[in-house]
């Protein structure tokens, strides 16, 4: 192969690889959440996180730990609209990040969807990134484990078991 044919395949390729990125990325924008339940990015990534992250904590009982985990699921939804706008994009990024089959398998080591994922597939990938050498990859952890332990934490009903009595009465 000489020099001009070797450039040829070089540009040529970069632009089968930009034209495949801009696909995927115009394919997840379209696929936005619009209250669809199998499009919903942040139930079905913290459904599947919640029980890692939480395990131990959640009930034994099939329905009160789906009860619990829909409860977290609710919460840190709750939790990201009080956040300002910049934040609440930057986790929106990351959970459309964790959302894309090509990125998640790459960042995670997860291929199947989220859903699928086993219990110690996730585990590993959390514990990788938590004592990730990269700074973002530890940002991202730290956002997913602080979001799924506020929405856990923030119910009432979860108090008794770290001993919390609650907030003081002040009247």
């Amino acid at each position: 192969m000489n020099r001009r044919q070797l450039l040829k395949a070089g540009m040529v390729g970069g632009i089968l690889l930009a034209a495949g990125g801009a696909w995927i990325a115009w394919r997840d924008l379209r696929a936005a959440d619009d209250g669809d339940p199998a499009r919903d990015r942040i139930a079905s990534i913290v459904g599947a996180l919640a029980p890692v992250i939480l395990a131990g904590m959640l009930p034994s009982d099939s329905a009160e730990r789906s009860a619990g985990i829909a409860r977290v699921v609710a919460g840190v939804r709750s939790v990201i609209l009080e956040f300002p706008d910049a934040v609440q994009q930057e986790i929106a990024d990351l959970f459309r990040t964790l959302d894309i089959r090509f990125a998640r398998r790459i960042l995670t080591g997860i291929a199947d969807e989220w859903p699928d994922a086993t219990h110690a597939d996730i585990a590993a990938f959390l514990e990788r990134w938590r004592v990730s050498r990269s700074g973002l990859l530890q940002s991202g952890y730290f956002a997913l484990h602080d979001l799924v332990f506020g929405a856990w934490y923030s119910a009432p009903v979860t108090w008794a078991a770290i001993g919390y009595p609650g907030p003081p009465n002040v009247e």
